[in-house]
């Protein structure tokens, strides 16, 4: 993109928080998805990663503990471990379709937990916090003195159009202390041009606290390149053709996932998991042989590579997480050959 090559690039003239234009093209994003983001409250990071990382450090000295759901991606952990923070998990439940336990979250909360996190929507589930989930979520950590860290990475990919009772977005919401997460490895599927960023919000005094603590925390490390701040009114601006195409390629590999599996006969006990969002699918098979048995099966004899649930933590056994991707093509043959795998045992 040459807008990455201008010369306004080349000046050196570090920004803690992020350069005013990057702040304000990421409010002008929410406000095109219908969202009221103030862009002073706005903090740009190289990464979600490192968006993470900063968090934590706001929020937690050694050894205190964060509530994170289960299943969720496993990067969670390790970045925890960097960071000498306990992870607490917190069950999806599916119910037939996938719910955010509150009980679980409300019994789980100690002297110890500083914050809760939710991926919204979840990695690998697809699923969406409903309002009324949202609204339980935001009473507990308000109740108990507690920060929302909202990983939203896969907030622009729901599958059609969001039934009416889940939530879109957790920006701008003022219930609690609250930190949306977010960044162009997904919105614009260019993890390589490393810009990430928070939006805040809150009760007005905690929330300008925060930012203020935060602004010390990205001092520190200043590690957002300036000519990817400076593009980044135009690398947003440029994201609907790209996010439309990622959305059909999902669409029509998640129909032939369902159509492999048509295809099987009834009774196999195989079935494809619910989904409402993301690049992502979970299939559920029988317990012929363990997961990592099957995992390795797979490639030996097919060629084809299914991340185990219990990466994920999953509960159960028998689950599978496949990206909905690659090629389609090259998809519908290979889980062609993973379905017709999973269901002959």
């Amino acid at each position: 993109m040459a807008a990455l090559g201008h010369p306004r690039g080349a000046r050196y003239d570090p920004e803690p928080l992020g350069h005013a234009e990057a702040r304000a093209a990421v409010a002008a994003y929410y406000a095109d998805r219908g969202l009221e983001v103030d862009a002073a409250r706005v903090v740009i990071s190289a990464s979600t990663s490192e968006s993470y990382g900063w968090l934590m450090k706001l929020l937690c000295e050694r050894g205190d503990a964060v509530l994170v759901p289960a299943p969720s991606y496993p990067l969670l952990s390790f970045l925890a471990a960097l960071e000498d923070v306990t992870l607490v998990t917190y069950p999806i439940a599916l119910d037939g379709r996938w719910r955010v336990d509150l009980e679980a979250i409300e019994a789980a909360v100690d002297a110890a937990t500083r914050a809760i996190v939710i991926v919204h929507p979840n990695n690998p589930t697809g699923s969406f916090v409903t309002r009324d989930e949202a609204a339980g979520i935001e009473a507990i950590a308000a109740r108990h003195g507690l920060a929302i860290v909202v990983d939203e990475v896969f907030g622009d990919f729901a599958h059609g159009e969001l039934e009416a009772d889940r939530l879109p977005s957790f920006a701008g919401r003022a219930g609690a202390l609250t930190f949306v997460l977010s960044g162009l490895s997904k919105v614009t599927l260019l993890p390589q041009l490393k810009l990430g960023w928070i939006a805040i919000s809150g009760p007005e005094d905690v929330a300008t606290e925060a930012l203020a603590r935060l602004e010390v925390v990205a001092d520190t490390y200043l590690s957002v390149g300036t000519p990817v701040q400076r593009a980044l009114p135009e690398i947003l601006a440029a994201r609907h053709a790209i996010q439309g195409a990622a959305r059909a390629r999902v669409a029509g590999n998640l129909a032939a996932l369902d159509a492999a599996i048509g295809a099987i006969e009834p009774g196999s006990g195989l079935r494809r998991l619910p989904v409402e969002g993301g690049w992502y699918a979970m299939i559920e098979a029988p317990r012929a042989l363990d997961e990592d048995a099957w995992v390795e099966r797979l490639i030996e004899d097919h060629a084809v590579v299914v991340h185990p649930g219990y990466f994920f933590d999953a509960e159960g056994e028998g689950i599978y997480v496949v990206s909905l991707l690659p090629e389609a093509a090259l998809f519908a043959a290979a889980i062609g050959r993973v379905v017709g795998a999973l269901a002959g045992g």
